[in-house]
């Protein structure tokens, strides 16, 4: 009935694994739990020797795009549930959530996300201010523009929906294709909805790491705008990238990056990182990169 497919890198999943298998056996459903081992050295608990549990060592790490596609194909039941390694579910009637909502008329589940209250050490304070301003917002309000807010870290979708929309970027490596991901799930008339049913976010990168992964997801919007079209999306920052190309501005953003991105910098890497400049550091630093050729 219900796959769940975790693709891992370097991170302990003891916990989620064993709290996922107690939820899907109080179910009393036909399940599966595959674990893909990206290239890495696996952190699970040899104790947890748990049924209808199976771990697929890569030799070299190929991305978590094509991991996921893997773990698609190696899959046996047409409800795939992903979660990315470095999640926890919030409720203990996580599994239940989802297995109820399969009884409903729709392709897709996006459950959400959510972070602790306790504000973290300063170089963590970005990606946990971000993630709580930007990614912690309820179904209600996900479900307004059902292709806008999706995380892949924590969601169900049918198989055969899956396959449809990955493999058109399986060979991709990289960050920041949640928004493709969502643009082709529109493409394809795929019928989302969105519950309350989070999972916390405890993998927060430093700083500075997630500054750069910011960069890079910027690119990667970049790069299937000039390929793809990149049209049907509801993606704030390329909507207004295109306004602003558009209305020949974008020179002016890259100038304002040129000169200002030391001092956004300065603001995102403090104690007191303010979100509007990180969407402003954003903006500037796609415009820059476009203008100056930094992707093909």
């Amino acid at each position: 009935m219900l796959s769940v497919l975790i693709p891992t890198y370097n991170y302990d999943i003891s916990k989620l694994v064993a709290a996922i298998h107690a939820q899907l056996t109080n179910c009393a459903i036909a399940f599966e739990i595959i674990i893909l081992e990206d290239g890495s050295t696996l952190k699970l608990n040899s104790s947890h020797n748990l049924d209808y549990t199976k771990v697929i060592k890569n030799t070299q790490n190929i991305g978590r795009v094509k991991a996921r596609q893997d773990l698609a194909l190696k899959a046996k039941y047409d409800w795939l549930l992903f979660l990315d390694a470095d999640v926890f579910p919030k409720s203990k009637q996580f599994i239940y959530n989802y297995i109820k909502a399969m009884s409903h008329d729709y392709e897709a589940f996006f459950g959400g996300f959510a972070y602790h209250d306790d504000k973290p050490e300063q170089s963590f304070i970005l990606r946990w201010k971000y993630g709580q301003t930007k990614e912690q917002i309820p179904a209600s309000t996900r479900n307004k523009s059902p292709y806008k807010v999706i995380i892949s870290a924590n969601y169900l979708i049918k198989k055969e929906v899956f396959s449809a929309v990955n493999t058109k970027i399986e060979d991709t490596k990289g960050y920041g294709f949640d928004n493709y991901f969502g643009a082709l799930l529109q493409d394809n008339n795929a019928k989302v909805w969105h519950i309350d049913n989070e999972v916390y976010h405890l993998g927060i990168e430093k700083s500075e790491s997630y500054l750069q992964k910011k960069e890079q997801a910027a690119l990667t919007l970049i790069h299937f705008y000039k390929t793809e079209g990149f049209n049907n999306h509801s993606n704030d920052l390329l909507r207004l990238f295109r306004k602003l190309n558009n209305f020949k501005l974008a020179w002016l953003f890259s100038l304002f990056y040129k000169f200002f991105n030391s001092n956004m910098k300065k603001n995102l890497l403090s104690n007191s990182p303010s979100v509007k400049i990180l969407q402003l550091y954003r903006i500037s630093f796609m415009c820059y990169a476009y203008k100056n050729k930094m992707i093909t």
